[in-house]
C-alpha cells in the first residue's frame, strides 16, 4: 500500500465579494479533486488545539498525527531543524523574519511581513547569538535560553497594523537587537533593490522530541516542501525531506517537480507527503483571485497526473487537507476547522464535496487522529 499526504498550506477560506460570495475553493475549477471527494470521505478537521497558535507549525505537526499540545513547544525549532542547527540543552531558537516597517509614523506599521519577498541571507553572530539562514525571508535566531521569555506576535498578524513589539522579561534585549538590525538589513535592501527595514523576532521554542513516524506507524517516508517550517518536521519525525528544482514556496513554485518527487519516492518508500505554499502566501497577501489559481495548478498539475501514475504503482491512499485556514480578508490564520479529504479508490466512501460549505454540517474530529485513520492504525499507538 502506497499514502500519499497533501497539504495546500491555508487553502480553507471565507465567502468572498470577489469570488460572488464563494471561497477559494469553491471558485476553483477541480474537477479531479471533485471526483476523488465525490468518491470518498470528506468532513471537518480541528487542526489547531484549543489554547494554541494557528500557525503551520502547529497544523501541520496535526496533520502528521503528533498532537501539538503534547509536542509543541514552538515554531523556530522546528526551522532550527531543516537548518541543521542542533539546538543543546540551554537555547532558544527565534523565528527571524526580514520585514518592512514604516516607520516614519507613529507608532511604526508593519508594511509587509515578508519584506515583499526578499532573496537574501544573514548570517554570523556575537554574543552567543547566532542568525542562519532560510528560505526568501524566514530565517533563525539561536539563543541563550533565558531570552525566551517574552511575548511575540508573528508578523504575519499585523499586516496593516501597528507593530507590536515583544513584551516580558526578555523584552529589552529582545527590541535591542530588531533595533541594531536596521542599519545592516537596510544597506543590504539598498545592494538588492528591495525594501526590508529590519529583522522581527518571534515564535521561540526549545528543541521538540517527536518520536519517529516509522516506528510509530511502522512506514517509512519521504517529503517535499520548500518551506524549512515543513522540511524541519520531516527532519524531527525521520520523514526524510527531498529537495527539488524550482520549489520556491511562492506563486511560481514547480507543481509537477513535486508531483514527480512523490511518484518517484513512492517506488520505495510507503509514505510521501507533498506540501505547496502558494495559497497560502495568496490569503496573506489578500489575492483571491492567487489562491484560486493555486488551487486550480494543484488540481490540473498534481492531482490528476498524480492519480493516474498511482493506479499503475499498485494499491494506494489519499489524505488532503490545509494545516489551517488563511482567510484573505484577514490575510492571517485561523483556527477554524478546515476541509479534509481521505480516498481509496479500493475502498469507495459516502462521498461528499471538498469545500467549507460541503462539510459545514460535519462535527469536527481531532486532526491528529486522522493518521491513524488513514493508515488504518490501532490509534492507542499514538
Amino acid at each position: 500500500m502506497r499514502y500519499v499526504v497533501c497539504i495546500p498550506d491555508g487553502a480553507a477560506d471565507e465567502p468572498l465579494d470577489e469570488l460572488g460570495g464563494r471561497t477559494p475553493l469553491e471558485a476553483a475549477d477541480m474537477p479531479h479533486l471533485a471526483r476523488l471527494a465525490a468518491a470518498g470521505e470528506v468532513g471537518r478537521a480541528a487542526t489547531i488545539p484549543a489554547g494554541l497558535p494557528p500557525g503551520s507549525d502547529v497544523g501541520n505537526m496535526a496533520i502528521l498525527g503528533y498532537d501539538p499540545a503534547r509536542y509543541h513547544t514552538g515554531r523556530a525549532p522546528i526551522e532550527a531543524a531543516a537548518m541543521g542547527v542542533d539546538l543543546q540543552p540551554g537555547q532558544v531558537a527565534y523565528r527571524c523574519n526580514l520585514v518592512t516597517l514604516d516607520d516614519a509614523v507613529e507608532p511604526a506599521v508593519m508594511v509587509d511581513f515578508s519584506a515583499h519577498h526578499i532573496a537574501t541571507e544573514l548570517g554570523g553572530g556575537r554574543d552567543g547569538r547566532w542568525f542562519h539562514p532560510g528560505v526568501m525571508y524566514r530565517h533563525v535566531m539561536v539563543a541563550p535560553a533565558e531570552l525566551g521569555k517574552a511575548d511575540c506576535v508573528p508578523p504575519h498578524d499585523l499586516t496593516g497594523k501597528p507593530a507590536i513589539l515583544p513584551d516580558g522579561p526578555a523584552a529589552p534585549e529582545l527590541r535591542r537587537i530588531m533595533e541594531a538590525s536596521k542599519e545592516i538589513v537596510r544597506a543590504k535592501a539598498a545592494e538588492l533593490g528591495a525594501d526590508a527595514t529590519q529583522v522581527w523576532l518571534w515564535g521561540q521554542g526549545t528543541r521538540p522530541m517527536l518520536p519517529s513516524f516509522q516506528a510509530r506507524w511502522g512506514l517509512s517516508g519521504r517529503l517535499v516542501t520548500a518551506v524549512d517550517l515543513i522540511r524541519g518536521l520531516g527532519v524531527l519525525s525521520g520523514i526524510d525531506p527531498v529537495e527539488v528544482p524550482g520549489a520556491t514556496g511562492y506563486y511560481d513554485t514547480d507543481y509537477e517537480a513535486k508531483r514527480d518527487a512523490c511518484l518517484a519516492s513512492l517506488a520505495d518508500r510507503e509514505l510521501f507527503v507533498i506540501h505547496v505554499e502558494a495559497s497560502d502566501e495568496a490569503g496573506h497577501n489578500g489575492e483571491a483571485d492567487r489562491k484560486v489559481e493555486a488551487l486550480e495548478h494543484w488540481d490540473r498539475r498534481i492531482i490528476g497526473p498524480r492519480v493516474e501514475a498511482l493506479d499503475d504503482l499498485g494499491p494506494w491512499r489519499l489524505m488532503l487537507m490545509p494545516d489551517h485556514a488563511t482567510p484573505c480578508v484577514l490575510r492571517t490564520h485561523t483556527p477554524d476547522p478546515v476541509p479534509y479529504l481521505i480516498y481509496d479508490p479500493a475502498d469507495p466512501g459516502p462521498g461528499g464535496v471538498y469545500t467549507e460549505k460541503g462539510v459545514a454540517g460535519s462535527a469536527p474530529v481531532v486532526a491528529h487522529d486522522l493518521m491513524a485513520k488513514f493508515l488504518r492504525r490501532d490509534p492507542a499507538v499514538a
